[in-house]
């Protein structure tokens, strides 16, 4: 099932790898094609943008010259006048000045356009419950209010060591109001800009991180070892999921081999391709492990996986097809049962590959209640390869026409490729690389194929 998409959101140009362009209203191209924020009027004193040479916006006989950078000023100035130098950008262009006299204004003025804050310290922190004597409280509503901008705070000399505190609690810099000047205050609002865009970027690759090493934790559980011990029987498999950038999808299997020498084999199937379908996926493969190491088999572990399934789907609609096979001790019998599942391939010297018969083919999982599964015997001979795969592997398209893959195709791809002498992982590999180049880029289901080898 389809997941919700979110709603897409401007990115702050804190974040943003270059300034958007200024517009005529004084907002960003950005602005009027995305998420515009209402840009302050011209006349508006609590907003100053100057040029080169000092005239603003809408002055007479100068136009506005564009500028790369803009900063939210935040200070209490009764009268008007800013405490700031006019500070310029590396290119010598005017950064872009916004004032705020408190926090109500400098929320409105804090647009996706401004790259840094400039806080006077000495602002009166709001009214809340539990800051009590804090001296950092502005600073800290602040750094709430705009946590992807980069912030400097306006101190006096005699109390420097506030601004390193607000160092330590999240500004990217200090400055001492009395050595401000325009160079300095240039410079310190580039570095803290850069500054944040450097910690932004390295928090996104840290929660990157943790993402991809809980991602490989559910994979463990969804991609298994398979526990084949004491078996003569090869494995081999590949797994590629649909939804992009994912390391899991609803596709999912297991082989695993039972104290009495029988080696039984799974691959499933979760109709829909998000996390929740995943994680499904990861409850029903477990769920087949344990009850086959009970010694469950044929139509009575599928009845039991069908009530797993109907207990642990967010939705009655979602449901499984499954495909188990049980080889024999011997390794020249197995049994098979199919629930709404294409049928493995069979390839043994000298014979072209073949699928298994699926006349047999019961209901997928979670459809029928009180549905069976039929056990069909298979031969399998002395030396043989059996593959399971996902309808991922078959419902890619061919090129340009629109057309699937399909079973047939998938058999006559396969038996070509045997009698180029691929084998094993090398044979897997080259048949998922094959089908996503037949489909002209990257499938939209999730595949998952794998190979047991029999040699004699």
């Amino acid at each position: 099932m389809p997941a919700p998409v979110p709603r897409q959101r401007a990115i702050p140009a804190a974040e943003g790898g270059q300034a958007p362009a200024a517009t005529p209203n004084g907002g960003s191209a950005q602005d009027s094609s995305e998420t515009r924020a209402p840009a302050p009027r011209a006349a508006d004193p609590s907003e100053h943008t100057t040029d080169r040479a000092g005239t603003a916006p809408g002055g007479s006989g100068t136009a506005a010259t564009p500028t790369a950078l803009t900063l939210l000023l935040i200070e209490d100035d009764p009268g008007g006048s800013s405490i700031v130098p006019e500070p310029v950008d590396q290119s010598g262009r005017p950064i872009r000045v916004r004032t705020a006299r408190n926090l109500t204004e400098a929320e409105r003025l804090l647009t996706d356009d401004v790259h840094c804050i400039l806080l006077d310290l000495a602002l009166p922190a709001p009214g809340r419950a539990g800051d009590g004597g804090d001296e950092l409280a502005v600073l800290k509503h602040v750094l709430e209010l705009a946590p992807r901008h980069a912030v400097l705070a306006l101190t006096g000399a005699d109390d420097a060591e506030r601004g390193a505190e607000a160092v330590r609690v999240g500004a990217q810099d200090y400055l001492v109001r009395d050595e401000l000047d325009g160079r300095l205050l240039s410079r310190a609002i580039r570095y803290a800009v850069e500054r944040k865009r450097s910690d932004s970027a390295e928090r996104r690759l840290a929660e990157g991180r943790v993402r991809a090493q809980e991602n490989r934790r559910l994979e463990r559980g969804l991609l298994p070892t398979p526990l084949l011990d004491g078996s003569p029987l090869r494995f081999a498999a590949r797994y590629r999921p649909g939804r992009s950038r994912a390391l899991l999808g609803g596709d999912f299997y297991d082989v695993v081999r039972t104290p009495d020498g029988t080696v039984h084999a799974m691959i499933g199937d979760v109709c829909g391709h998000g996390p929740d379908e995943a994680a499904l996926g990861v409850e029903l493969r477990i769920a087949w492990r344990a009850l086959t190491l009970a010694g469950l088999c044929g139509d009575q572990l599928l009845g039991t996986l069908q009530e797993v399934l109907e207990h642990e789907r967010s939705d009655d609609e979602i449901f499984a097809t499954l495909c188990a096979v049980d080889i024999a001790p011997d390794g020249r019998r197995a049994g098979l049962c199919l629930a709404g599942h294409p049928s493995p391939l069979l390839v043994r010297p000298g014979l072209p590959a073949r699928l298994l018969p699926y006349d047999n083919n019961g209901p997928a999982l979670g459809l029928l209640p009180g549905a069976r599964w039929p056990r069909t015997q298979v031969e399998l001979g002395g030396e043989w390869s059996l593959m399971l795969y996902t309808d991922g592997l078959i419902e890619g398209r061919v090129g340009d026409t629109g057309e699937r893959l399909g079973q047939d195709g998938m058999v006559e791809m396969i038996r070509r490729q045997l009698s180029e002498g691929l084998r094993g992982e090398e044979l897997l590999r080259t048949a998922v690389n094959e089908v996503r180049d037949l489909n002209g880029g990257e499938l939209t289901d999730d595949v998952a194929v794998l190979l047991l080898d029999r040699a004699v």
